[in-house]
């Protein structure tokens, strides 16, 4: 294959082109070379849910996120979704949602439920007990 056919040199760019795959987008470029997400640098479990805020701004305000804040917008409002199911929906990297998803939420378009921190789940002893009470009715 010559450099040509590859989308090489000779083509204006072409060394961030890819034939099949199309153009490359780097994900700093997503995120504006940022790797946390906004000044309150919240941290988004995998496992937690992201939903439409109930009140979110206006589409004058929408229409000024870029193209992967839209698509996550949208996942969003199609059901609840998980920070990971966020990710391989939109094929982007798991950070670059993060990033995204912190701009979001720091704009009001979206709320975060955060997991149960494993030491305030109730002891499973006590679901035991409750469980057994229960098949003794």
């Amino acid at each position: 294959m010559n450099e040509e056919s590859a989308g090489g040199p000779s083509v204006p760019g072409g060394q961030w082109y890819d034939a099949d795959a199309g153009p490359l987008v780097r994900p700093y470029a997503m995120t504006g070379g940022r790797t946390r997400p906004g000044p309150g640098n919240v941290r988004f479990d995998l496992i937690a849910l992201v939903v439409v805020d109930d009140d979110p701004p206006g589409p004058a305000e929408e229409s000024l996120l870029g193209p992967e804040h839209r698509s996550l917008l949208a996942l969003c409002r199609a059901e609840t979704q998980s920070v990971a199911e966020l990710s391989a929906d939109a094929d982007l990297p798991v950070g670059v949602v993060r990033v995204l998803l912190g701009d979001l939420l720091e704009s009001g378009f979206v709320r975060v439920s955060r997991p149960v921190p494993p030491a305030q789940l109730p002891d499973e002893r006590i679901l035991r007990e409750v469980i057994d009470g229960l098949r003794a009715l």
